[in-house]
């Protein structure tokens, strides 16, 4: 299965016990309920679908937004 950004907004919805429609790109996910251990689960997952990005970055970041603008940059770019 491919990562996509929806796919990404209802993993992180089931972790939290939302509907993905709650999620918003811009909302800070520890805001909404989201916490280390959550989001290391979640990584582990994304990794087993391809990603290609450790834990630190998206401890970096606070959105989704964010993490996806992070996870589709071209290799190479600067952070």
């Amino acid at each position: 299965m491919t990562l996509t950004l929806e796919r990404m907004r209802a993993d992180i919805a089931q972790a939290i016990d939302l509907d993905p429609s709650e999620i918003g790109d811009s909302d800070n996910l520890a805001d909404l309920g989201l916490d280390s251990l959550r989001l290391m689960r979640l990584v582990m997952e994304w990794e087993g679908a391809g990603l290609k990005a450790d834990f630190g970055l998206f401890a970096e970041y606070a959105t989704l937004g964010e993490w996806w603008a992070q996870v589709v940059r071209p290799e190479g770019s600067a952070a």
